[in-house]
């Protein structure tokens, strides 16, 4: 990566803009045509830098109610197991932990019921359960963006 591939990622990290031309607006505020700014993204994302783009929404400030959830998966099964469970829109991160409850995921759905109804299905289509439903009492809001600036030629990666 170069100087002007981590302007972009500070860009895209954390004031993405919503515009029918955003990487024209990328562009213009780090030099670049909009051409250059998609393409360098697109890079990026062809080599692994960048794994996703998208929104992050308010789920709870839309009515909408979400979960963490838990299972205890034989190690042998956790791909099958977090393919079911990725299935679903609803599921935002689906990861695996060094833990007794060893498949983690987070659910968003528009109420309880419907929570209810997919962790039914994972359960029946997975083969696995129960899922440890634990619904979010308190909202705690950690912002990580990753700030990258050049030191001395090199990479460097601030958190």
């Amino acid at each position: 990566m170069d100087e002007i591939d981590r302007k972009i990622l500070n860009i895209i990290q954390t004031r993405f803009p919503v515009d029918h031309a955003p990487y024209a607006i990328i562009g213009a505020e780090i030099g670049v045509s909009e051409d250059e700014a998609f393409g360098r993204v697109k890079k990026l994302y062809d080599t692994g830098i960048i794994r996703r783009i998208g929104a992050s929404f308010d789920s709870r400030g839309l009515g909408w109610t979400s979960t963490l959830c838990a299972m205890r998966v034989p190690q042998d099964k956790i791909g099958d197991v977090a393919k079911v469970v990725s299935r679903y829109p609803g599921v935002t991160h689906n990861y695996q932990r060094n833990h007794e409850y060893n498949l983690w995921f987070t659910l968003i759905a528009p109420d309880t019921g419907t929570v209810d109804k997919t962790l039914s299905e994972i359960e029946r289509d997975s083969g696995y359960g129960p899922v440890r439903n634990m619904p979010m009492i308190k909202k705690f809001k950690i912002k990580v963006d990753f700030k990258f600036k050049e030191k001395a030629g090199e990479l460097e990666e601030v958190a």
